[in-house]
């Protein structure tokens, strides 16, 4: 079955950020804080929107239940879980890499 144009444009999952997220956020990235904010935005959103599984920066965490992902931007890690059935990706944690494992 074909996608029609309109369903290829519109994002399979949808982002979600809880307030443990929205509060590391907040925590001090240096002079990394406003680069952070935008690549989160204009790069790493769009694309877990369309494919949360895999890509360069893309990592699943093993043994951890629920199933958690990772996102890594430069020494900073960005978790998240994924409801395939809601079709929502939850960006639960945000934290440099030395106090992230």
């Amino acid at each position: 079955m074909q996608r029609s144009r309109k369903e290829s444009l519109l994002p399979n999952f949808r982002i979600f950020e809880t307030n443990q997220f929205t509060k590391d956020l907040n925590q001090n990235f240096g002079s990394y804080q406003k680069q952070i904010q935008e690549k989160l935005i204009n790069h790493v959103y769009p694309q877990l929107r369309d494919q949360p599984y895999f890509g360069k920066n893309i990592k699943k965490l093993r043994d951890y239940k629920p199933e958690t992902w990772r996102y890594r931007i430069s020494s900073y890690r960005f978790f998240y879980a994924i409801d395939d059935k809601e079709k929502i990706v939850f960006m639960i944690a945000a934290d440099n890499r030395k106090d992230a494992y």
